[in-house]
């Protein structure tokens, strides 16, 4: 819950750092080891935002409501409506999150007990009985205004609750508006009222016991500070309680010094003024500490707007030292008559503000940001995160939730813009090329880059350093600066690797036909490139066949084209010639469309003399004869389609080396 007016001070239970910067990794640590249950939240709602309001519309038994108030009774959320027109208590059953509709239980006037036109309502947990009291005070004229006390047991779901009707107490009450009780440090309990019909402040001491009656001692108007007063809300700060009231009738806030104890003789009034004329005729007013902060919130029943008053402790030192902010109509507010206390329920900080006008409800909230790369946690570690925008953030850790060992921290973190940097952009490097990378920051104190993959170390505390990686790789960096921001960021680096693989060298028969190119390849969308293109089928493929007349060398080129970058590698192959016999197939088939297949010769490359080929058919006569390397036969004898069969051929020559080669063989005509 939020640290409200009995003075639940928020304890220092966790380390945290008070500047960062955006991404920058944020480490939180308990002082708390020995809790039953935690709760992290490191974006919850945060009252130095603006508040969001929900228009919730009129369908809830309201008849001009006059006093709201809500509470958390083991994880469920309950809210009380105290209706002036028809005199009726009402309860909200939210269920275990006040962003639910509630149910309705209309309790009516309880037998009578409630006092006519009720106008506030407070509610008050008893930890030695654990028990709740709702107090109840009405009544537009003295006759008839009073105070009560409806008991709920130890659960607010009790069905039927109590009441006791302590009427016109002394007869002190007179219109009253405000109420507030608490126990004081002496243990005694003690409340405060002020009446709107007769500007004047009422004490009201219940001894040690809130069951019984109370007695009422009647202070008047302390200093003259209280004008029609419409509200009242309390806070305990620094060892002192203070009352803040809304003056309905000079349109101000007025602050009463009690001292150090509820059961003073001598409170001390003082008139805070208008904030520059942002209090309006004020009907109601919450006062919430949150962080150890002090926000007072009041409802203007004329503008319908909703106005804080913000302050880092109860009692400034000046009136320039409260702070005034107005929202403007707020979730549809319509002639707001009451706001009820604030309530955490984890990461979101809710009230309640009754409307007069369409007897409506608006529920006021603080939400959960959405900066946080992890919104919550619930172990006692909490990990690493970071937030992703600027802005003051609201870290809110509990122990123990809802147990009487409960206890409270929150912490703001204010999460700055990157500074200014000037550094690589995400780059790509060929393999095997060096680049240097900087990271330059005039505000920083120092920089240290992460020793890593090919970095060269000896440079890893300026702000330019060599690299030279052979694979893709992150370098990360730290820049520090002094007023506590840390970047932690990393430039990657996509290395670009391109494998050219010519082949193995290798021997080839004089006229043979080899592919190149190796397994190792890079295949994909890349350039290929080979030099010389001579007796080659095709230069720009991975594997293109060749047919060299003599000992070649292949240069391979792999290129690989990207945005802003190109890379590139290279590879031989040394195709060697061997002349040693005559290279000549063993068929052939003149009708084929293939230029290879069609003709029957010599496919020598390396010949310096063809003394002779002879074909002969199988009666022994000489068919097709040539001394010309290149020449072929076409499979005509005497100008006709020679028979298919089997045919013997005979060659000699001379290959470049002054080998001579000789060879005998058969070779099929296929039709």
């Amino acid at each position: 819950m939020v640290s409200l007016v009995t003075g639940s001070f928020a304890q220092t239970l966790f380390n945290s750092p008070d500047t960062v910067c955006v991404n920058q990794p944020v480490k939180l640590s308990s002082k708390v080891f020995d809790g039953r249950s935690y709760f992290w939240g490191f974006c919850s709602g945060y009252l130095f935002n603006a508040p969001s309001g929900t228009y919730m519309g009129d369908n809830f038994d309201f008849s001009i409501p006059a006093g709201m108030e809500i509470a958390n009774d083991s994880g469920n959320f309950y809210g009380f409506v105290v209706n002036a027109k028809t005199t009726e208590l009402l309860r909200l059953n939210f269920g275990n999150s006040l962003s639910n509709v509630p149910s309705i239980t209309n309790f009516g006037n309880l037998a009578g007990g409630l006092p006519e036109n009720p106008t506030t309502v407070y509610m008050a947990y008893d930890t030695f009985s654990h028990k709740w009291h709702l107090f109840v005070a009405g009544g537009f004229e003295a006759a008839t205004s009073e105070l009560a006390r409806v008991d709920f047991g130890r659960h607010l779901n009790n069905p039927k609750p109590n009441i006791a009707n302590f009427g016109n107490t002394g007869n002190a009450l007179f219109h009253p508006k405000g109420l507030f009780v608490a126990k004081d440090a002496s243990g005694r309990w003690l409340g405060y009222v002020v009446n709107y019909g007769s500007s004047n402040l009422v004490q009201l001491d219940f001894a040690f016991n809130p069951s019984i009656t109370p007695t009422a001692r009647n202070f008047n108007n302390p200093d003259g500070v209280l004008n029609f007063p419409s509200d009242l809300a309390a806070a305990y700060d620094n060892g002192e309680w203070h009352l803040f009231i809304s003056n309905f009738g000079n349109s101000t806030i007025a602050r009463i010094d009690l001292g150090t104890t509820l059961d003073t003789l001598t409170p001390v009034g003082y008139n805070l003024g208008d904030f520059l004329f942002r209090v309006l005729k004020p009907s109601s007013l919450s006062l919430v500490r949150d962080c150890n902060y002090f926000h007072l919130y009041i409802t203007d029943s004329t503008t319908s707007q909703l106005v804080e008053v913000r302050m880092p402790k109860a009692r400034m030192p000046l009136l320039t030292d409260y702070v005034g902010i107005t929202y403007s109509v707020v979730g549809g507010m319509n002639f707001p008559t009451a706001i009820s206390g604030f309530l955490r329920d984890k990461d979101t900080v809710t009230a309640f503000v009754t409307n007069g006008r369409d007897s409506s409800l608006t529920r006021i909230s603080f939400n959960q940001c959405t900066s946080a790369t992890i919104p919550s946690f619930t172990e006692v570690d909490p990990p690493i995160y970071s937030y992703t925008s600027p802005g003051v953030y609201n870290v809110y850790y509990v122990v123990d939730e809802g147990m009487p060992t409960q206890r409270v921290d929150c912490q703001d973190i204010t999460v700055l813009a990157p500074p200014t940097l000037y550094r690589n952009n995400d780059t790509t490097l060929c393999q095997g090329d060096t680049l240097r990378l900087y990271a330059v920051s005039t505000l920083a104190d120092s920089i240290r880059w992460a020793a890593g993959h090919n970095i060269d170390t000896t440079n890893i505390y300026v702000d330019s350093v060599r690299i030279y990686p052979d694979h893709s790789t992150t370098y990360r960096y730290t820049l520090y600066y002094p007023f506590g921001c840390i970047v932690d960021t990393a430039i990657r680096v996509n290395v670009v690797k391109v494998n050219a693989d010519a082949g193995p060298d290798r021997w080839i028969k004089d006229g043979a036909i080899s592919i190149i190119g190796g397994p190792f390849t890079s295949v994909g969308n890349y350039v290929y490139h080979w030099s010389p293109y001579q007796y080659m089928s095709d230069s720009n493929v991975a594997n293109p066949y060749v047919n060299p007349p003599n000992d070649f060398t292949y240069y391979l080129k792999v290129i690989e084209i990207g945005e802003g970058y190109a890379c590139m590698a290279m590879d031989t192959v040394t195709v060697r010639v061997s002349c040693e016999d005559f290279n000549i197939p063993n068929a052939f088939s003149p009708t084929s469309p293939h230029p290879g297949s069609n003709r029957f010769g010599v496919s020598n490359n390396s010949l310096s003399k063809l003394n002779y080929l002879h074909v002969y058919n199988r009666y022994g006569q000489l068919v097709f004869t040539t001394t010309d390397p290149n020449q072929k036969w076409d499979g005509l004898f005497n100008g006709s389609l020679a028979e298919e069969g089997v045919y013997v051929y005979e060659a000699d020559g001379f290959c470049k080396s002054g080998k001579r080669i000789n060879k005998k063989g058969n070779v099929t005509l296929l039709r």
